[in-house]
């Protein structure tokens, strides 16, 4: 006899949709049920461990202590009961579609991955997220068939739009009048970090990589909140006009590969 309940798989694909979208709503539109059957099943999870797994307000839902803890074994378990499944069925009748795409674009294109997965059941969608240099060199590498990166106009993608960047500080507590200069950047390799930091190298303005708090930081024209005040000419900063968001796939794209480069050229706006 089992000393302790068994996990179900459904109950663990439903609770990582939900950590994933932060919404009841988004999570049942991905796992194709009605939001309250996926709210029984999140339900039913805590019953079996005794632990409430989410704090849930009027708009929005944060993991507790132990849903952080679940949430690395759920996807575990979930990956290896799909391993055992290709191992044992064979493969993917309509094969595997390797997608990479920037971390910040995977909640707002669930709807449009999840709707794309029902009208391709027999297909496997991997999906990677990551870093725009990591991905597109791994799409260079042949590790995935198409990428949708953040990119200065280097390479040449099928499809784009411009992604032109502001220099954006807080108006409330300016870090340009601050020294040394707080910043907020990505990870070392990450985008943006090198136009930020050398600008204020270029302009001999000392600087340092603010952990916590606010700081100056160069992001896509739509990340600008009210609460930012954007920098310029008057700071000597210069516009950074030359990135844009790309995608990028083969010539010997496969018909279903082509079908969600579609979507993603339409979701996302670009131009060929």
């Amino acid at each position: 006899m089992n000393r302790y309940p068994m996990f179900s798989p459904q109950l663990l694909i439903s609770f990582v949709a939900v950590c994933e979208t932060a919404s009841f709503t988004r999570a049942a539109d991905r796992v194709s049920l009605s939001q309250s059957t996926v709210s029984q099943q999140v339900r039913r999870l805590e019953e079996l461990l005794g632990k409430a797994l989410f704090e849930r307000t009027s708009h929005e839902v944060h993991l507790t202590e132990e849903g952080i803890k679940l949430l690395s074994y759920a996807r575990r378990i979930i990956a290896l009961n799909e391993e055992a499944h290709d191992a044992l069925a064979g493969p993917w009748r309509d094969g595997a579609l390797r997608l990479g795409m920037p971390e910040d674009f995977t909640v707002p294109t669930v709807d449009l991955l999840a709707a794309f997965k029902r009208e391709h059941p027999h297909l496997r969608l991997d999906v990677t997220s990551g870093l725009s240099p990591d991905l597109h060199r791994a799409y260079q590498q042949e590790e995935l068939d198409l990428v949708l990166v953040k990119q200065r106009r280097v390479h040449l993608p099928r499809a784009a739009r411009p992604e032109p960047l502001l220099w954006l500080d807080s108006k409330a507590h300016p870090a340009i009048e601050q020294s040394p200069v707080p910043i907020a950047v990505f990870p070392v390799n990450g985008l943006y970090r090198e136009e930020l930091c050398g600008a204020l190298d270029g302009l001999g303005i000392r600087w340092r990589v603010s952990y916590s708090g606010g700081g100056l930081a160069a992001l896509p024209a739509s990340c600008r909140l009210p609460a930012h005040r954007v920098l310029g000419a008057a700071e000597r900063l210069p516009p950074v006009d030359d990135f844009e968001l790309a995608l990028f796939y083969r010539d010997t794209a496969t018909p279903v590969a082509l079908d969600l480069a579609e979507r993603l050229v339409a979701f996302c706006r670009l131009v060929r």
